[in-house]
Parts: structure tokens; sequence; C-alpha cells
């Protein structure tokens, strides 16, 4: 590791800098009379240390840079106010001490810092909250173990995100990792994909298929949604847990497997248990030891270091430029609710890479339930002993439609682009700016750019003004579809939403059922 240290206060400085060396930490100084920035640029510093000044606009300005460039920002405070603290937390320091410091105290805390960011590398986990850092500390202490592991949280927290950072931190990181949500899966179909089946177990058996449990064997199995599982499968994954083996559907032989079983559920399972809805000894058997992830409006201060590594990702991923976001824009971000959590975010975040307008992000810029708070709507209801959230379901179409919004405008900019080289004339498309509020005739407006003489390319979905959303959601499902030649589960992977949402909008806009498999 490496430790930049800045001089406005001598004395801490340098007695620090002598620890840090002594203790083998490659350590660098700069004067306030340098420049800081190219220090930065130099050293590549793993944290950078003010020793004083930590209000100062100049000073602050950098903290803000290393938010998007990597380096923790520590602050050896002045004033032990609370209030000021906080401010100066809220700015992106990520530890503050207060003068005079105890060097021990510090050292230790650099030493936190530097494991929680190689716990972030390694695994994606993103946050400095102490909520986060509860979760970090949780994930480094289980990892080690092969004991059952309980994630709970509400939809979009990243519990996927956690499961995998104990598998990649734990001996068997180079194991498979099996991901298996049971609540998408048929009652009729879960045994199966779980256990496997022996060839004619039952019609349509055609040959033996190998269970998650045996891909899985000596690495490490994710059942999400664990709350969803069928009372007669609760039945057999205790005993799997138990005794380390099972029998496929159809077999007489037992199979003995080595799998670590990480679980996650949305739902309160103990209220479950105490309604007769899930098995008490399956639960305890679970749980053995268990992770709580909180929804993102309980920790608000890791948003802004959220959006900038998904803006990375995704500028990225997509090669396109941004511009960055306003304080103000962000700050919209940081008051909203959040009712999808993470995965919400990261799809807004999304789509202001896609579809950003060529200049800083603004408020205006945003949708509007963002702009205005969207606090009311979102509010938990009780239903019944469970808490759920209000309009969880339209949350997930909302993204699905979202989705299907993008993927028209770079579908629309492919064929620009064809349409360029074919021609060598460029069609004019109005509005290639941000279309946060998904008005509908704009982007059609723009999708609708395909000479009317030439049949489209295949699975291109072409959308002409005054086209519905409805039509718009038809048109998507039917193109997903028939690219996977009516294959419904990886239909519903491709679209990004659960098999049952798509069997229900087959349903809904009433497709040819039979036209379209499961497997």
């Amino acid at each position: 590791m490496k430790v930049l240290l800045t001089l406005q206060d001598v004395e801490p400085a340098v007695r620090l800098n002598a620890l840090l060396e002594r203790d083998g930490v490659d350590t660098a100084v700069v004067s306030p009379l340098d420049d800081i920035r190219a220090a930065l640029r130099r050293e590549r510093p793993d944290i950078i240390v003010f020793t004083g000044d930590l209000a100062d606009a100049a000073t602050l300005a950098v903290v803000k840079e290393q938010l998007w460039d990597g380096a923790a920002a520590v602050g050896l405070a002045d004033v032990a106010d609370p209030a000021h603290l906080e401010r100066l937390r809220a700015e992106g320091y990520v530890e503050i001490f207060v003068k005079p410091v105890q060097l021990d105290d510090v050292l230790g805390g650099l030493r936190r810092v530097l494991e929680r960011r190689r716990v972030q590398r390694q695994t994606g986990l993103i946050g400095e909250s102490d909520a986060m850092r509860e979760v970090m500390v949780k994930v480094e202490q289980m990892a080690p173990v092969s004991s059952t592991v309980l994630i709970e949280g509400e939809s979009g927290t990243g519990k996927e995100l956690v499961a995998r950072a104990l598998r990649m931190l734990s001996p068997r990181r180079n194991k498979p990792f099996i991901a298996v949500n049971v609540g998408a899966l048929a009652e009729t179909l879960l045994e199966s994909e779980l256990f496997g089946h022996e060839k004619g177990a039952f019609t349509g058996a055609a040959e033996r298929r190998l269970g998650r449990f045996e891909l899985a064997d000596g690495g490490t199995l994710f059942l999400d949604e664990i709350g969803e599982i069928p009372p007669a499968t609760q039945v057999k994954l205790l005993r799997v847990l138990e005794e380390r083996e099972f029998m496929r559907v159809g077999g007489t032989q037992p199979i003995k497997v080595d799998v670590r079983v990480i679980a996650a559920t949305n739902q309160p399972l103990r209220e479950s248990v105490e309604e007769g809805r899930f098995r008490a000894d399956l639960f305890y058997r679970l749980s053995v030891l268990r992770i709580y992830l909180p929804p993102l409006r309980e920790r608000r201060e890791d948003i802004p270091m959220l959006v900038r590594r998904f803006i990375q990702d995704f500028s990225k991923q997509h090669d396109r430029p941004f511009h960055g976001i306003s304080a103000d824009a962000m700050q919209r971000l940081v008051d909203y609710q959040w009712p999808g959590n993470v995965r919400e975010l990261r799809n807004l975040v999304e789509s202001m890479v896609v579809l950003a307008p060529g200049h800083e992000i603004q408020p205006e810029d945003l949708p509007r339930q963002i702009r205005d708070g969207g606090t009311s709507r979102y509010l938990p209801i009780r239903v019944g002993p469970i808490v759920r959230e209000q309009e969880r379901a339209e949350g997930r179409e909302l993204e699905f439609i979202v989705r299907s919004l993008l993927e028209l405008k770079l579908q629309v900019e492919e064929l620009r682009s064809r349409l360029d080289d074919a021609t060598g004339s460029r069609s004019a498309i109005p509005g290639d700016g941000w279309i946060g509020e998904m008005h509908a005739p704009a982007l059609a407006s723009a999708a609708a750019i395909e000479p009317r003489d030439q049949p489209p390319p295949p699975n291109v979905v072409t959308v002409v003004p005054g086209t519905k959303m409805a039509e718009v959601e038809r048109a998507v499902i039917e193109a997903a579809l028939k690219e996977t030649k009516g294959n419904r589960r990886r239909a519903a992977e491709m679209l990004g939403i659960g098999e049952r949402t798509l069997y229900r909008k087959i349903k809904e806009y009433r497709m040819p059922e039979h036209a379209y498999s499961l497997d």
C-alpha cells in the first residue's frame, strides 16, 4: 500500500510518516506549495492524508476528485464539532481523526481503510457507510468457512453480489458458483433443477440431467428467493444440508456432494416460520450465519460513490463520454427514496450514460419522480403480517420498459450507422439528447428512421409516431421470443425480467403460449 501525506500541519505529518515507514508502508509527502494533483498522478497512492485545512475549498476539490480517481481521503481535523465532522464526511472523507491525534489510532484507521478498499476491489461491494462497513467485515469473517449463510434484504440491495463476494474471498474461489432463483422456477421444475433427474423419470425426461447441486460440487450454490421454495422441496433441501447427499428425481442411489449453500430472501423468513409457510428446522439450518443488507435509503452517504462507480463502468461498457452530474442533481439522487434500491440506481445511471444530453446532468434532466422526491408513493405499507414495498410489481415493469427503451435507442443508432455506410449520407434524427422522462412520441420519432421501402432487419423493433407503450412492450417481447426461438427462459434473461413476469405478459397480450417453450 502507499500513503501520501500533506504538510499543512508538519508536526503530525512527520511523526505519522516515520511511524508508517517503520511499519513497512510506502509513503510520500507533498507540501501545500506543491501541485498536489501532480503528486497524486505521480505517486498514485491508495490513501491521501490531509493534515490540515480540511474544509478549504481547494482541499475539498481534490477530495471530490479522488472519489472518482480512487485514493481514499483521510483527514486530521482541528475542530471536534460533530456537525462540522459530519459535513466533512459528506464531502468525501472516509475517516477523520481529531487533533491531538493518537498515531496508533490513525495507523489502525489507515489499515482498516486499506482493507476495505481491498475487499471493494475484489468483490465490487461499494460503500463507506457504517452499514456497509459492517457488511464487509462480516463477509471477511464468514468467507473462509463452509457454513451456510442467509442474506436478508429488500429486492435490489445486492444480495447476489454479497454471495459472490463470500465465494471470491473463500478457499472455493476457483470452484463453480451456481446461482438459482428458486422463485422464478415452477414448482414442477424446481426439484429437477436442484437435484437433477434420471432418464425416463417423468414424461419428457429423454436423458439424464445433472442438477445444480451436482454442478456446484466443490464450490458454492446460491439460492435466491429461498422464501418461495414449496414445502415438499423444503424437506429435501433440509436433508441435503444435513446429510450432504441427495438422490436425483427417479434415481435410487444417493449422491454425495461438497457444496457451500448461500441463501437469500427479501421476505421476513421468521414471520413465515411463525405462519407455518416455512419450516423452522430449515430456517435454523440456513441461518447459521446471517448478513443483513440495508436498503439504499438507509445508507444515503454511499449514493455518490455508487453513482460515480456506475458512471465509470457504463461509460467504458458503452464507449460513451459522460460530462458529469451537477451537485444539485446529485443531491436529488441522495434525497430520493429508491424503492428499487441499488438496482434502480444502477439502471438510472445506465440510462443517463446512454442517453446523456451532451452536457453536465442537471436536476431537470432527471425523471420527474426523482426531481419531485417521490416519497409518498413508495411509503411501506403493511399487508397482513409482512411489510411490502408499495407497487413493487410496478417497479419491475417500469425497469423492463426503461431497458426496452434503452435497447431501442441503441438499435436506432446502429441502424443510422448502417444507413450512413450504405448511402454516405446521415439521416437526421431530432432530439439526440436526454429522454429521462421516456416520452414515447420523441422516442418514436427517433426510431422511425428506416426507409419505408426496405424491410427492417430481423428482430429489430421499429417504432412509429403515435405507437402506444403497450404496443412497444409487446413488440419487444415478440422480438426477444423470436430471437430465442420461443425459449421463454432465455427471452426473460435477455429482457432482464423474471420468467413469471414474461409469462404474465404473454397472457396479458394474448400471445400464443403454445409457440413458446420453457427449455
